[in-house]
């Protein structure tokens, strides 16, 4: 959908000055699961599309034991 889309996105989404947190239940652990499998094909445009999710600051890189 070019033509409904901008073609810069870099200031979406806005930044917000919000601060929430998650209250855990006590007790509650890490929940350890294995990736999903996916082909050489798949795995290489997970890759690419993350490093444009990186560039663009949608997302960033988490060492979290949470994910």
């Amino acid at each position: 959908f070019p033509g409904v889309f901008p073609g810069d996105v870099s200031d979406v989404p806005p930044e917000r000055e919000v601060e929430f947190t998650i209250d855990l239940v006590p007790g509650t652990g890490l929940i350890s699961m294995a990736p999903y499998r996916m082909s050489a094909s798949e795995l290489k445009e997970l890759k690419k599309q993350l490093e444009e999710l990186i560039e663009k600051k949608f997302i960033r890189p988490s060492v979290s034991p949470w994910g």
